[in-house]
């Protein structure tokens, strides 16, 4: 996996905030960046619609080549749910 470098500003207070908590904790101030990241990230994905995580996931949206009428004209459902 490739790591990408990206430069972000804080205001002093907001640094000085940062830099006691990666003290306390023992780790880098990058790490405890990273991993708030990854958290509102998640947070933003949980709260996500089954229909939005459908599209996000690509599985929404119109078949190329296909008939525009599929989900409204019975004539392409014969034969559906028979064995």
């Amino acid at each position: 996996m490739n790591d990408y470098r990206i430069t972000v500003r804080f205001p002093a207070e907001l640094r000085q905030r940062l830099k006691a908590a990666a003290r306390r904790r023992g780790t880098r101030e990058s790490d405890l960046v990273r991993g708030a990241v990854e958290r509102q990230l998640a947070a933003e994905d949980e709260a996500l619609t089954a229909y939005e995580r459908a599209k996000k996931a690509g599985l929404i949206g119109a078949v190329r080549g296909a008939s525009r009428d599929l989900s409204t004209n019975r004539a392409h459902l014969d034969g559906f749910g028979s064995l």
